[in-house]
């Protein structure tokens, strides 16, 4: 991470915006020029920033970053604010998510409005009044020492290997592949044995379902950790126990509501630093591909600064 101090960020530079075109399957494509005009009403230019890949994206927010921009925003779904996030994390630089994703869980759970159009109005209003909001962030450590940092939630169990499954299959392309990649994991679901590690008390539990959350949803809208409060320099871990088939899949829809919390195979737990290890897990942190198991999670106050 490149440390950017208070004295390094220069609120009179330009506004750098990383934005996703296939975001959404691009149904936001042709508003991009109209919510550039939008944040341009804030009095500062604004550049866009140029990538070709995923790696790419989060290279030039960094590249941008480094050269002082006033602030950083990002326009696209949860994956999009979570490369932008790489590079402003724990740094002066303030942060505005533009909703315009399949999944838009960090934007709606800080209090953005879900239109995009709306959303740059709410963060050009705070770029022109010079007005930010401190949120914690969730930061991921592994056990090679590599730092990643997410704003939504972690998925350590079903989800995560449904997501890897997933990543892997070559045919179909669109949801489809994540609905049979569903389909398989489920014929093959068993609860593992995972050693989670809470400020220093460590519980061993077999499990289907692990999430660590600095807010309440991921995947658009699933309430996993519907108690998260990205506010309270805690997070939220919720685990789903020892589900046959049958139970996580009529578990699963309550997970909308947050109401699956109330089953008696799910247990929820806070804590400010959280270690989770199991065998042949990858995790994904705000739907992104992660750190593979072990990791550890410390919720971080006021590590990004939203313009809101």
């Amino acid at each position: 991470m490149h440390a950017v101090t208070a004295d390094d960020h220069r609120p009179d530079g330009p506004v750098a915006v990383l934005a996703n075109p296939t975001a959404g399957r691009g149904r936001h494509r042709g508003l991009l020029p109209e919510l550039l005009d939008r944040l341009s009403t804030a009095g500062r230019p604004v550049r866009l920033l140029r990538a070709d890949s995923a790696d790419g994206a989060e290279a030039a927010c960094r590249a941008a970053v480094a050269d002082g921009v006033a602030a950083l925003i990002a326009v696209g779904g949860d994956g999009t604010v979570h490369r932008a996030m790489q590079a402003v994390a724990g740094t002066a630089v303030p942060f505005g998510p533009v909703p315009a994703g399949t999944g838009n869980d960090f934007a709606v759970e800080t209090g953005f409005p879900s239109e995009p159009r709306a959303a740059a109005d709410v963060i050009a209003a705070a770029l022109r009044e010079g007005r930010s909001r401190p949120v914690d962030l969730a930061r991921m450590t592994g056990a090679d020492g590599t730092v990643r940092w997410y704003g939504a939630v972690l998925a350590a169990g079903f989800d995560a290997i449904v997501n890897e499954r997933a990543n892997r299959m070559r045919w179909p392309r669109g949801p489809r592949r994540y609905d049979l990649a569903i389909v398989a994991e489920l014929a093959r679901l068993r609860p593992r044995r995972y050693t989670l590690t809470l400020d220093g008390e460590r519980v061993e539990v077999d499990s289907v379902l692990v999430a660590v959350g600095n807010t309440a949803s991921y995947g658009g809208g699933m309430r996993i950790c519907p108690a998260a409060d990205p506010t309270d320099g805690l997070l939220d871990v919720v685990v789903g126990g020892r589900f046959d088939r049958r139970t996580l899949i009529r578990v699963k829809p309550r997970i909308y509501a947050g109401t699956h919390v109330t089953h008696p195979l799910v247990h929820t737990y806070r804590a400010r630093t959280v270690t989770i290890a199991a065998e042949d897990i990858t995790t994904y942190a705000d739907g992104e591909r992660s750190l593979p198991l072990p990791v550890t999670v410390t919720a971080t106050p006021a590590a990004l600064h939203l313009l809101h």
